[in-house]
């Protein structure tokens, strides 16, 4: 268990190296994702990495440095926003289907089944058209309409990604409920005359924390690579508002001129920003691993 203690440290330390500095630094790049210098006239916009500019800048003269703080704050927040609604529905909706058991069971589990035979994009595309409207008015009516339009892209993706991320989640709260269900404790709460909430949130969800825990670092990687997807396909974050899955997709289209050999090579266009996508995965991924062990039952000493 230490080991793996160990690594979940590891996986904060990291985390905590690449989310600090972006919240910290969220005035200054506010202020400055979208400031263009070109530099001499003549030269190429797309600078390297120097003690001015340490990650460089792209093919508008703006910093990388910037940007790829502010892409961090959004896509950071999207994944967590959309990890948080993801983690509610599906922990509440597999609870109720594993406790109450019979049809209950059978009908919430079969509509999981017909969700999950649904194209997830299309889903997305289609609570986005429906709920982006109503956002934009709502936004409206207290920011600016240029505003008021990025952050109801924003905010209508992580309510699409949020929406139909829940159906694995609920599947595995539903098999750990069943399991737990038949325990000795359990039947010793329903012998004292406990109801099903009290059962619920006072013996079964203390023994889902590990689940719960674990499921929900591995969404927010998810939700993040998700969001730069639907972001290429115009659904979400929209330039000039930055993220890292946009600010990859720009380096890779600078993949031709790197592999020709002619000119430029803007390698950090797309290594700063996957380097960075990287490590947070990975520190999420450390950080689950670590909590798990951390918060089961079975390991705390009584």
């Amino acid at each position: 268990m230490l080991p793996r203690l160990r690594a979940g440290l590891l996986g904060a330390i990291l985390l905590s190296a690449v989310v600090l500095p972006c919240l910290v630094s969220l005035p200054w790049t506010l202020r400055s994702y979208d400031a263009q210098d070109y530099g001499q006239p003549g030269q190429d916009p797309r600078r390297p990495p120097s003690w001015q500019e340490p990650m460089g800048a792209d093919a508008l003269g703006r910093s990388l440095l910037s940007r790829c703080l502010l892409g961090g704050t959004i896509s950071l927040g999207i994944g967590a926003a959309a990890a948080s609604i993801s983690v509610v529905i599906g922990v509440l909706w597999g609870a109720v289907a594993g406790l109450a058991g019979g049809r209950t069971d059978a009908l919430l589990m079969r509509i999981v089944d017909v969700l999950f035979g649904l194209p997830y994009i299309l889903l997305v595309v289609l609570l986005n058209l429906a709920l982006r409207p109503g956002v934009e008015k709502l936004l409206a009516l207290g920011l600016p309409t240029d505003i008021a339009s990025g952050g109801a892209g924003l905010v209508t993706l992580l309510i699409a990604i949020g929406s139909v991320s829940w159906l694995t989640m609920a599947r595995v709260i539903r098999g750990q409920v069943l399991s737990l269900r038949s325990q000795p404790f359990v039947e010793a709460a329903r012998a004292c005359g406990s109801g099903w909430q009290r059962i619920l949130f006072f013996h079964l969800l203390p023994n889902l924390v590990g689940p719960i825990v674990v499921y929900t670092t591995l969404t927010v990687p998810t939700a993040i690579l998700q969001e730069s997807f639907l972001s290429f396909l115009g659904i979400g974050v929209q330039p000039p508002l930055p993220s890292w899955g946009s600010l990859a997709a720009d380096g890779v289209r600078e993949l031709p001129g790197m592999l020709s050999g002619w000119g430029v090579r803007p390698w950090w266009l797309i290594v700063w920003p996957c380097a960075l996508l990287g490590a947070t995965l990975l520190g999420l991924n450390l950080l689950g691993d670590g909590l798990r062990q951390r918060l089961d039952p079975r390991n705390i000493r009584r």
